[in-house]
């Protein structure tokens, strides 16, 4: 039996200080009533829910685990209440009569108000164990099955399938690790997804109905057009496509492609942008619409809204260039076929987008490599990774020129940019190319694939693992922090970096040497 013992969910969130300092209170600071309702955290559970409560909220109602997952068998906490049973009651509709009661109160207090709907449809039905609570995780903690729908949603979709599409349980594996060994379903594995992908469909009806009672509630309020309602999820979903069962956790477009869809003042109506951005982009731009002041440290930025906004962003195209995934540990399918767990899951991958160039770069704890170029190859089906001696090209709109490098300069340039991602913090993460280039000359992926950078970005470190572990370890991750910057003759006198951080261009300063000053680089001339 495979167990990992780990620490994480609302006891991490505790632990590391974060209840005094995240979006509701900054919300609240800024004048906002804040209601919250639904799932709130991993192991926030019946037993530590008041260790201490969490912080920052007018009005709460938090499902708890160990029962979640149950869609007929949640558990509640209000406020400074007691849990409460709901056995029997479909839980998505007794988050929505809680989510109405709270918009309710924000309505008649006139006040500016921040609410969240957070059902977990449609997640798979899960019964909890004890000891995953307890932080112990095995095959043995849950068991799962297809998503549970409301009585009066059973009958729809009745001949769904699956969409099978060129990566639909494929004759020949993809991908690499535990994936490239996935053995092809067979009718009756591929019956069973199809009624979990129906199911799926049918748990997300009861939550459309409370997206329309929402908009009727603030219509007849008078308050629709004052108000801005964000739609998203947490993660993507994979079912059937190369080969894997139902569930999430993998770097594959399915699982990190959620939407994002927003309706409010400004927002312009019917208009799809294919700017790239995170979940950590929401609590800067909820505080930017709440007037509030932006805080520092934040791995994200606002969003675009407006349809001003939206066209200069695109235009600008550098802030829509990349997104850092990670998963540690194992995986876990949700389905009946197939492992329960995967070990060996732990990754970090990273998705580019610019002009002409669409990629997902994936390294492995077991040291395999994914590259994918999906405006080629939009099902990632063919890996690149293992033909250095291929071209590479792409158009960019800057200069209308079709680019033809070799992977292997790119390959290089995408370590570089991982691994400032996977220590990043605050405005690194936004423009992690300014920790590379300092002096603002590099500001994208095309920028950076200039013949003058091959020299630096090949003495660049790339992110490895010195083991597959369980769960999250940084020890196992190499290197820590190792990523120089590149500096120019020109751009030495305005940076303030230490020596031992840069890269010195030979074919730019054959004849410096660097010193280290407590406040920025002397340089002198010196015999080589």
């Amino acid at each position: 039996m495979s167990t990992l013992r780990t620490v994480r969910g609302y006891p991490k969130f505790i632990s590391q200080g974060f209840n005094e300092a995240y979006l509701p209170v900054w919300l609240q600071e800024a004048g906002y009533e804040t209601y919250y309702v639904g799932k709130l955290f991993n192991a926030h559970t019946v037993d530590n829910y008041a260790s201490p409560y969490p912080a920052g909220f007018t009005g709460s109602d938090f499902l708890l685990d160990p029962y979640t997952y149950e869609y007929l068998n949640a558990t509640m906490q209000r406020n400074r209440d007691a849990p409460v049973s709901y056995e029997g009651k479909y839980s998505t509709d007794l988050l929505a009569e809680k989510t109405f009661e709270f918009l309710d109160e924000a309505l008649r207090n006139d006040k500016p108000f921040f609410l969240t709907f957070a059902p977990t449809a449609p997640h798979s039905n899960v019964n909890i164990k004890s000891n995953i609570i307890d932080g112990n995780f095995s095959e043995h903690s849950v068991t799962q099955s297809p998503p549970i729908p409301a009585a009066r949603h059973r009958h729809l979709f009745a001949d769904v399938v699956v969409p099978r599409r060129p990566d639909f349980n494929p004759d020949t594996p993809h991908g690499v690790s535990w994936i490239s060994r996935l053995p092809k379903q067979n009718q009756t594995n591929i019956d069973f997804n199809d009624h979990f992908y129906r199911s799926r469909l049918r748990a997300l009806q009861a939550v459309d109905e409370m997206i329309d009672g929402l908009f009727d509630r603030l219509s007849t309020a008078g308050a629709l057009e004052n108000t801005y309602v964000f739609f998203s999820t947490d993660n993507g979903y994979h079912i059937g496509s190369h080969r894997l069962q139902p569930g999430k956790q993998c770097a594959f477009e399915d699982d990190i492609n959620v939407p994002l869809i927003v309706r409010g003042p400004d927002v312009p109506k019917r208009q799809t942008t294919r700017l790239v951005t995170t979940h950590t982009d929401l609590a800067p731009t909820f505080l930017s619409l709440a007037g509030g002041l932006q805080r520092k440290g934040l791995d994200g930025s606002v969003i675009p809204l407006a349809a001003d906004q939206i066209e200069q962003a695109e235009q600008a195209s550098v802030r829509t260039e990349h997104v850092n995934v990670e998963s540690w540990g194992i995986i876990m399918s949700e389905g009946n076929y197939g492992s329960v767990l995967y070990p060996n899951h732990t990754y970090k991958a990273l998705r580019v987008i610019g002009e002409g160039y669409n990629l997902l770069y994936t390294i492995w704890c077991s040291g395999e490599h994914e590259l994918y170029n999906l405006n080629t190859d939009p099902f990632e089906m063919d890996n690149l990774y293992d033909e250095h001696s291929l071209t590479f090209s792409y158009l960019p709109k800057a200069d209308g020129a079709v680019h033809t490098i070799p992977i292997a300069r790119l390959l290089v340039r995408l370590d570089a940019l991982l691994m400032v991602l996977k220590t990043c913090e605050g405005d690194a993460c936004v423009h992690p190319w300014s920790v590379l280039h300092p002096a603002g000359n590099v500001k994208s992926l095309h920028d950076a694939l200039a013949s003058r950078y091959d020299g630096f970005y090949s003495q660049q470190e790339s992110v490895g693992f010195t083991k597959c572990e369980k769960g999250y370890l940084v020890e196992s991750e190499r290197p820590d922090r190792a990523v120089k910057s590149w500096v120019g003759v020109e751009d030495m006198e305005d940076i303030g970096v230490m020596a031992d951080e840069v890269y010195v261009p030979k074919t730019t300063a054959p004849n410096l040497r660097t010193e280290k000053t407590d406040a920025n680089l002397r340089t002198e001339k010196t015999e080589l």
